[in-house]
């Protein structure tokens, strides 16, 4: 196989796993829709989390919600919990690294406020750490995850939504979780402004 090839196979892997997840995932994406609509309209905040290419995601996320995604709107609420430098360091200093984003939840989070939780492999301690302060706060949780949900599914309510890729390599996980986070984006706006 040569380079060329093995680039277009990503490509084709990539695309066929779209078209595979899209009939399975889109009524809980929708459902997140409706929850995050819901905690925007009643003058609550979305809190997003994540390592790695995640974090990367959240705040992607979170600069839709505050800016704008294709339309001119107000600015809704979202904070990405990777971004404050001082905040986790000197949290993964004075605790554990496993506490950087349940420490931003407990000091932020409200009731009736959303985490946005993303998890490729849904096992990442701070992550889950988070989820479980965020149920303390009686937050509700999106939990994006894929590799079949890992330790994410035991900590999930019912009254939480889980977006499970149905894959287990991480670079197509990632690459459908920002595909899932678009859509979110154009639900939100779509249940907010209508018709374009």
């Amino acid at each position: 196989m040569s380079l060329g090839e093995r680039i277009a196979r990503h490509f084709d892997d990539s695309a066929r796993l779209k078209q595979q997840a899209g009939p399975i995932l889109a009524g809980v994406i929708a459902q997140a829709v409706e929850l995050m609509v819901e905690a925007l309209s009643n003058d609550n905040k979305i809190l997003v989390c994540g390592n790695g290419g995640s974090a990367a995601d959240s705040q992607h996320f979170a600069a839709e919600l505050i800016g704008r995604f294709e339309r001119e709107r107000l600015p809704l609420a979202a904070i990405a919990l990777s971004t404050d430098t001082s905040i986790l360091t000197a949290i993964g200093n004075d605790y554990s690294f496993e506490s950087i984003f349940a420490k931003q939840v407990q000091g932020l989070g409200r009731s009736g406020d959303v985490l946005l939780a993303l998890s490729t492999s849904g096992n990442s301690v701070n992550v889950l750490a988070a989820v479980e302060a965020a149920h303390e706060r009686e937050m509700r949780v999106i939990a994006l995850t894929g590799k079949g949900g890992g330790r994410m599914n035991e900590l999930l309510g019912d009254a939480d939504v889980h977006i499970c890729v149905p894959h287990d390599r991480t670079a197509r996980v990632q690459e459908v979780h920002l595909l899932a986070l678009h859509c979110l984006c154009d639900g939100i706006d779509w249940m907010l402004l209508g018709e374009e």
